[in-house]
């Protein structure tokens, strides 16, 4: 499947977007997880971990899965592939890992800090709203990195010859042929 020129840009265009919007969300998770963290006014405190219980559940999924379905999109549509660099492949990998994270990690501590600040108590840990945003902005700088300068060169698949216009292996020919004289 090849994307023609309109539909490569466009998607292009949102898979930036959507990447950008992901990497702003995290860094407002970090400053608000900061603020839980180090404010001593028990409001702030709460507003702090209610804002990014708003991050987390509305927002932070449906981006991350928009930034992988649009980089799927891409590495699929053109000759950058999904499995013929070993950048590209990182990339989605590590985009499944921290989707991973978040809904099991990320999403869960900030519904505990939520609830403890909620009921009157204090922060039970701050590594439960610093720990995920930290950890998912050092990976989508890594990301960010990997997309600028596409390091590593091609994977196995991405070494193998191909045929004119067709995606396919170009043929080996034949050993121990017999040749007709």
């Amino acid at each position: 499947m090849k994307l023609s020129r309109p539909a490569r840009r466009a998607s292009l265009v949102v898979h930036v977007v959507s990447s950008a919007t992901w990497l702003g969300l995290t860094l407002g998770l970090l400053a608000l997880g900061v603020t839980a963290a180090t404010d001593g006014s028990a409001v702030t405190v709460e507003a702090s971990v209610r804002a990014m219980k708003l991050f987390a559940d509305l927002l932070l999924l449906p981006v991350g899965f928009l930034t992988l379905l649009s980089g799927l999109l891409l590495s699929l549509g053109t000759a950058w592939g999904l499995a013929r660099h070993r950048w590209v492949l990182t990339k989605f990998w590590l985009t499944l890992a921290t989707l991973t994270a978040t809904v099991f990690a990320l999403r869960p501590g900030v519904d505990d800090a939520v609830t403890a600040v909620a009921a009157g108590g204090t922060l039970p840990d701050a590594g439960e709203v610093l720990f995920g945003p930290i950890v998912s902005l050092s990976a989508y700088l890594f990301m960010t990195a990997l997309s600028i300068l596409k390091p590593w060169g091609p994977t196995r698949r991405g070494r193998r010859p191909r045929s004119a216009g067709r995606g396919r292996p170009t043929p080996r020919p034949a050993t121990g042929s017999v040749r007709a004289d």
